[in-house]
């Protein structure tokens, strides 16, 4: 589990995240939703300790995140932020071979190379884990990385805007895998998310976030209702369920 007590980020008197508190369950996929400037990313970025919070406490399975050591917390939590632009000109495999250094420092034994192929695997690259990360669509080069995460072995994946520059058919796809990462593999997973309706259908627990604080935070029946999302967004919604599923409607 991992829990956020009253955490704050500040920027000059501009409270960007603002004494939030959240608690996040093993074994389920946890979206942070709500528009533009709300603190999602930033809140992502505190809890996994890529950003300095000025003020709360973030544990993780009962240690505080600031007395993880580094190469530890990379084997118990693994990152994908919005920008995945590499300088280097890597194929497939050897991307994916970048999720096990925390284990062997770029020196791949037998058994990290049997994760990375296990990850490949899960993400249907095997036939094409040798093409280069220019040569792929948006899709094939976002499996990828999902698959770099995958071989890092994390019980935590924290992804931040994972259909961001997809098409429907792929972030369709890409919302698959993650169910069942968590279903199948156990994985807890935290999405930055701005599409609402994949929010809805693919998510266990959802955190709304508006002008840095937490405007309110529950199940998916709890969160994707017209009067919440109006309360949220400043618009008007029309959720409907479909085949079990909610789907909502802006307008």
């Amino acid at each position: 589990m991992i829990l956020v007590k009253n955490i704050l980020k500040k920027y000059g008197n501009k409270k960007v995240v603002n004494d939030v508190s959240v608690n996040i369950e093993k074994g389920k996929i946890t979206s942070f939703i709500g528009p533009n400037g709300a603190g999602k990313s930033t809140l992502l970025s505190m809890i996994t300790r890529l950003m300095q919070k000025d003020f709360g406490e973030v544990y993780i399975e009962g240690k505080e995140i600031s007395t993880w050591d580094k190469k530890e917390l990379s084997k118990k939590i693994a990152i994908l932020k919005q920008s995945n632009n590499l300088n280097m000109r890597l194929t497939i495999r050897e991307l994916v071979s970048f999720g096990r250094f925390p284990y062997c420092e770029g020196r791949l034994t037998e058994e990290d190379e049997k994760f990375v192929d296990d990850a490949i695997e899960y993400m249907n690259l095997v036939d094409i884990q040798e093409k280069y990360l220019d040569e792929l669509s948006g899709g094939q080069r976002q499996r990828a990385f999902i698959a770099m995460v995958i071989a890092q072995g994390t019980d935590y994946i924290f992804l931040d805007e994972p259909l961001n520059n997809l098409d429907m058919k792929n972030a369709s796809s890409m919302m698959k895998v993650l169910r069942n990462l968590c279903d199948d593999l156990g994985k807890t997973i935290i999405l930055v998310m701005h599409d609402i309706n994949f929010t809805a259908c693919y998510s266990d627990y959802i955190v709304a976030l508006k002008d840095g604080k937490i405007a309110k935070q529950g199940t998916v029946d709890e969160i994707i209702n017209e009067d919440t999302l109006r309360e949220i967004y400043e618009m008007d919604f029309n959720v409907q369920e479909i085949d079990g599923n909610k789907i909502s409607i802006y307008y």
